[in-house]
C-alpha cells in the first residue's frame, strides 16, 4: 500500500482549519502539506506539489470551492467540507469523493479517508502474474442523476440502454429511466462483463438477450441492431462467455 496520502486543507474559517488539522494528525496514512484560507492562495502550490487529496470548503471569498474544482488539472481526490447540505447534487456532478457536512465527528472523517486510502493504494499495486486475482465484489446497483434526484438503480433490472440525443434511456421491466449521461460514463459504472455496446445508440445486458439472428438482438420484445463498428468486439465477448 502507498505509505501516505498527501493532503491540503482549504477553508476560510480558522476553527474549521484547526479541527481538520487535528483530525489529519490522528490518521497515520495522511500527510498534511499545507493549510490555506482560499483556493487562490493554494492554486500554485497544488499545481506544483500535486497532492493526493484536498479537504475543500465551499463558501469562501474570492472563489468558492465548487467553482475551483473544474480548474484543477490534474484533479486530486476531493472531500468537500461544508456547513451546507444543498450543494450535494452539484458535488455529485463534479465527482467529488465525499461530502462532509459540518460539524462532522472524527469517526465520519476517518471512514471517508480510509476508503480513499484503500482505493488509491489498490490502483498502485503492481501486477503479479503468479498470483491469481480474486474476483471483484462489485456493487449490485449504480446511482444516476434523474431529473432533480439521484436514483439508485439495480444493475440486475437493466435490460438495455438507448441513446437519444443528449440523454440515455435505461429500459427496465417496469420503467424507462431518462438520465443526462453519455455511454462512456455509463460504461465506467457498469460491470464490464455484464453489458456490451452493440450500436452507437444501444447497449445491452448480456444475460437479458433472448437470441441473435442476422446481426439483430432480440431482447425484451425489442429488436436491436448490431452495427459493424461494434460487432467484432461484441461477438468476441460472447465467445469468451460461452
Amino acid at each position: 500500500m502507498k505509505e501516505k496520502l498527501t493532503c491540503y486543507i482549504i477553508d476560510d474559517e480558522y476553527l474549521a482549519q484547526e479541527i481538520l488539522e487535528e483530525y489529519v494528525m490522528k490518521v497515520p496514512f495522511l500527510e498534511l502539506r499545507g493549510t490555506f484560507m482560499s483556493p487562490l492562495e493554494a492554486a500554485v502550490r497544488i499545481k506544483d506539489d500535486k497532492p493526493d487529496l484536498l479537504f475543500l470548503d465551499i463558501n469562501m471569498p474570492d472563489l468558492d470551492g465548487l467553482s475551483f474544482i473544474p480548474m484543477l488539472n490534474p484533479k486530486p481526490m476531493i472531500i468537500l467540507t461544508t456547513a451546507y447540505d444543498q450543494y450535494a447534487l452539484k458535488a455529485f456532478e463534479l465527482e467529488v469523493k465525499d461530502y462532509l457536512v459540518k460539524p462532522f465527528p472524527f469517526e465520519r472523517f476517518y471512514k471517508s479517508v480510509l476508503r480513499l486510502y484503500q482505493e488509491h493504494s489498490a490502483t498502485l499495486q503492481p501486477e503479479k502474474s503468479d498470483i491469481k486475482a480474486e474476483p471483484k465484489n462489485e456493487p449490485g446497483y449504480i446511482f444516476l442523476k434523474v431529473g432533480h434526484r439521484i436514483r439508485r438503480i439495480a444493475i440486475s433490472d437493466i435490460i438495455f440502454v438507448e441513446g437519444t440525443r443528449d440523454y440515455l434511456q435505461i429500459h427496465t421491466a417496469k420503467e424507462k429511466i431518462m438520465t443526462l449521461l453519455n455511454f462512456a460514463k455509463l460504461e465506467e459504472l457498469l460491470p464490464t462483463r455484464g453489458f456490451a455496446r452493440v450500436h452507437r445508440s444501444y447497449m445491452v445486458a448480456i444475460d437479458k438477450i433472448d437470441h441473435i439472428e442476422k446481426n439483430r438482438i432480440k431482447i425484451a420484445d425489442q429488436l436491436i441492431p448490431v452495427s459493424d463498428t461494434y460487432a467484432e468486439a461484441f461477438y468476441r465477448m460472447l465467445r469468451g462467455i460461452l
